[in-house]
């Protein structure tokens, strides 16, 4: 067979389907809605304690002979100088142990919610009204 259908898109044929997003774009995806949401809401207090980055690793750096049973699922970076404070969350071990979407979605939230909240100083419930204690 012969023609723009069988052909690839670089010899002139029909243009592929993007590709699908990978494990690591859908999770940044989630990331990014839920960060953008609590941020809008609480800017200004945000900002009254300065800026907040949010970043995605894929699993945390333990340091040798780590002895506990878990493994954390993100980390607060407190500021220090001029450096914003930075809440790394860790992609491998969220999604362990939240294999489906909407199981993902729900740790996300919990853990963006629970530390915007500590670095606040205030109740996680005051931080979204969908938090539920003890979700995760």
């Amino acid at each position: 067979m012969r023609g723009p259908g069988v052909m690839p898109a670089w010899a002139g044929g029909v243009r592929s389907m993007p590709a699908r997003p990978t494990r690591r774009e859908r999770f940044d995806d989630i990331v990014l809605a839920i960060a953008d949401a609590i941020d809008c809401r609480w800017e200004r207090e945000l900002r009254s304690v300065g800026s907040l980055e949010y970043a995605v690793e894929d699993t945390p750096l333990l340091p040798e002979g780590w002895a506990h049973d878990s493994i954390p699922l993100a980390s607060m970076i407190r500021a220090t100088g001029g450096r914003p404070h930075r809440l790394v969350l860790f992609r491998r071990p969220i999604e362990h142990r939240a294999p489906e979407r909407e199981d993902l979605e729900a740790l996300v939230f919990t853990l963006v919610v629970e530390n915007v909240a500590e670095l606040l100083g205030l109740p996680a419930e005051d931080i979204d009204p969908r938090y539920q204690p003890g979700d995760d």
